[in-house]
């Protein structure tokens, strides 16, 4: 036998306890442990599960066939880069807006109470509901993927010195808290915008939220991104009627062709002015549409490609 083969042999041999230990089945041997158990007199609020299952709601059942959601279409009105905390108000309604869901904002709001030694005298973990002596504090899921709403109040009237803690306690906060049982709260993108055209051809979106919030998710993004001149501009709000006046772009006037601009009476491309309007439905049920408030010609297309970037700016 070839002293190579020899040699080959003889390391093979002694190598599970050798220098070159293989522990790659190791696991064949391993034995089941008992959990682990605190003391009863350890502090619950510092020891908690690393990482929760959530309560599921609902059955699975075998008989039925399950269908992926698509993946979200890129939204080409996400062109401003957001704050993890922003504020949001409508008439004398104030609120927060955190870039995370609900199940990573609630630890945080829990390490706010006891950071300001507030007095819980209750706790839902599955709706985000904390009731204080001082007031009430809550999260739930925002208008957007992957947002929050979180907001402090006393007998349904907002506190302002309690958000405005909010706001510095979780501006100086990241997403990365350990996450509860508030899954229940999310919602998925599919479930929170909805296109329609309708039998006229109007292209409408449906949005399974209260007006209210609606109103004042999109005066803050419409604000931001509605601001590049001669494209698009915010030119009106209105809280009352809930609808905003804007300078378009449309996808028409974008396509013209030399010829086409050539042989119009008007040679430069230009915007016109068009109503975004909310429509409630119902308790949380909003309709936004997308009106011609000028002479010229606003094609379903129009109403559509419009639409999709508003909406881009709510997703």
């Amino acid at each position: 036998m070839p002293l190579v083969a020899v040699i080959a042999l003889a390391t093979a041999g002694c190598a599970r306890d050798g220098f070159y230990d293989d522990r790659n089945i190791d696991y064949v041997e391993a034995q089941r442990s008992e959990p682990l158990v605190l003391p009863e007199s350890r502090n619950v609020q510092r020891y908690r599960d690393a990482m929760p299952v959530p309560q599921a709601s609902g059955t699975l059942r075998s008989s039925e066939r399950f269908s992926a959601p698509s993946p979200e279409r890129l939204a080409t009105g996400r062109t401003v880069e957001r704050d993890f905390v922003e504020r949001r108000e409508i008439g004398s309604d104030r609120w927060l807006v955190v870039g995370a869901d609900p199940g990573m904002v609630w630890p945080q709001l829990q390490d706010f109470a006891r950071a300001r030694g507030l007095q819980v005298q209750a706790s839902d973990d599955a709706r985000g509901v904390m009731e204080t002596t001082q007031g009430r504090l809550s999260v739930r899921q925002g208008l957007r993927e992957g947002a929050s709403e979180v907001r402090c109040d006393q007998a349904g009237q907002p506190l302002a010195t309690c958000l405005d803690a909010l706001e510095q306690h979780l501006g100086a906060r990241t997403a990365t808290a350990s996450a509860t049982s508030l899954a229940g709260q999310q919602i998925s993108g599919e479930e929170r915008l909805r296109f329609e055209q309708r039998s006229d051809g109007e292209w409408v979106v449906h949005i399974p939220l209260d007006i209210d919030r609606v109103w004042a998710e999109l005066h803050h993004q419409l604000e931001a991104d509605f601001a590049v001149e001669g494209q698009r501009e915010l030119l009106e709000q209105n809280p009352q009627r809930h609808d905003f006046l804007v300078s378009y772009m449309t996808v028409t006037e974008r396509g013209r062709g030399f010829l086409q601009i050539v042989l119009s009476s008007d040679v430069r491309q230009t915007p016109q002015q068009i109503r975004l309007v909310l429509e409630s439905e119902g308790a949380e049920r909003t309709v936004l549409r997308a009106i011609n408030e000028s002479e010229r010609t606003f094609t379903e297309a129009d109403g559509r490609e419009l639409l999709e970037r508003v909406a881009g700016l709510l997703r």
